[in-house]
């Protein structure tokens, strides 16, 4: 079952306003801009919340039709990727310049897909520019829009008719989503880690295809699980795996649904190969989700294949490499011998259960007077560091707001001195934390 948000992807030439666009309608700056063509390369996604409906939104690198540049040709297969997802394609064009050739290219090929497709006149400020400049698009044959990405003309009406062009939401997706009591939890890991093995391994049957090739898991999928009376939403995701020609960077294309599918979970399963020790991949996902401060276990698979030595070498070079993560659970399992996946469900509702954890502010301020005693924040500058008070401002996760003299003194150990003491103190060992320093100006400095 794929509960994705629908996907609507921006497509056409290098420099016609993609990335402006992009980031008009996600209301923040993404997407990079620029006056030189060529400026984005790899395909940017983001979620946008409109009126009605929420949506996927993918900014693509501009198309060159049959070029023979080796980066060209890499776009041109990511913008591919993005549209063969894609719910709406919107076609953007540069009024300015009129019709060119290159537009022409891109609008036969998305002819072919069968997609819907909606040009996008960019550059058009004012509706009394609008007859002369999208004259020469109407040779294009699809729908037409007109706007000004940069001054925000015609974006109301854009907005408007995306939501109404997108798919109606599955019912039934939404309902699995909303199961009271129900947790949903996200398999995160590069390809054939053992993410489909495991559900299947957990649920007691075949659900989901597994293959020795990687890649075999194109999209996500839900599972429910019934386990003592609750139930529980599995989604198995796309493996994660760097790009071959474009080094240390995440392949968006393949996997957006996988991320987001790890932004909307509960909890997510980062699930590792053993036999392949932890990789350059591994610690950009782990680095991932604790910058997203989403709660999270990591899930050692495969151990059936290690002898006794073998796996305490393997333990070991997981605490050295996820030494900067310590508070994260670790499971050691095997989809093929059931080892270890009893302990899953109880783990990850321990975890839920502390990401909601609530301490009131007396409790805080009674732990700051406590640690300062004993450990005062340093000196910098010649200024020393103060804590007046601080409150928690949100759970999922715990977030924690200290107001302080001036927010610039407070870094590095001393940071983490104080998380380590409120998780000691509020036995928050599992949950990620969020901890905000705010200057108070008013106090005195």
């Amino acid at each position: 079952m794929n509960a994705s948000l629908p996907l609507v992807a921006l497509i056409g030439r290098p420099n016609v306003g993609k990335s402006t666009l992009f980031n008009r309608l996600v209301k923040k700056r993404v997407s990079i801009t620029h006056d030189m063509a060529g400026v984005t390369r790899d395909s940017i996604y983001s979620e946008v919340r409109g009126e009605s409906r929420s949506y996927v939104l993918v900014d693509t690198g501009g198309l060159v039709p049959d070029s023979s540049d080796e980066i060209e040709m890499s776009i041109f297969d990511q913008a591919r990727e993005a549209m063969s997802g894609a719910d709406l394609i919107l076609f953007v064009v540069d009024g300015r310049t009129g019709l060119h050739p290159q537009d022409e290219q891109v609008g036969q090929f998305l002819r072919q897909w069968g997609k819907e497709v909606r040009v996008v006149v960019n550059k058009v400020d004012g509706p009394e520019q609008e007859e002369t400049m999208a004259a020469d698009f109407y040779a294009l044959g699809f729908p037409m829009d007109c706007v000004s990405a940069a001054h925000g003309y015609g974006m109301g009406d854009l907005r408007d008719i995306i939501e109404r062009c997108l798919p109606e939401a599955d019912a039934e997706c939404e309902g699995v989503a909303q199961t009271p009591g129900g947790l949903k939890i996200a398999l995160l890991g590069r390809p054939n880690a053992g993410k489909s093995s495991t559900i299947n391994a957990i649920a007691g049957k075949k659900r989901l295809m597994v293959s020795a090739e990687a890649g075999t898991t194109r999209d996500c999928v839900d599972v429910s699980v019934e386990r003592g009376g609750k139930t529980y939403t599995f989604v198995d995701t796309a493996g994660v795996r760097r790009k071959s020609k474009v080094t240390d960077s995440l392949e968006y294309f393949s996997v957006v649904h996988s991320m987001q599918a790890a932004k909307k979970a509960d909890v997510v399963v980062l699930v590792l190969d053993v036999m392949d020790g932890v990789v350059g991949q591994d610690k950009r996902l782990l680095s991932f989700l604790d910058t997203e401060k989403i709660p999270f276990v990591i899930l050692l698979n495969k151990i059936d294949l290690l002898t006794k030595d073998q796996l305490a070498k393997a333990k070991k070079e997981l605490v050295d490499e996820f030494a900067f993560c310590g508070h994260v659970p670790v499971l050691y399992s095997s989809s093929v011998s059931m080892a270890g996946l009893g302990g899953l469900l109880p783990l990850v509702e321990k975890l839920w259960e502390q990401c909601g954890q609530r301490v009131t502010t007396g409790e805080l301020n009674r732990l700051v007077k406590m640690v300062t005693e004993r450990h005062q924040p340093p000196v910098t500058g010649g200024r020393r560091g103060k804590i007046y008070y601080m409150t928690q401002a949100d759970s999922r996760p715990p977030t924690f707001v200290f107001f302080v003299n001036d927010e610039k003194l407070f870094h590095g150990s001393y940071v983490r001195y104080l998380e380590n003491q409120l998780r000691k103190v509020f036995r928050m060992d599992k949950t990620p934390i969020r901890m905000i320093f705010r200057s108070s100006h008013d106090k005195d400095k």
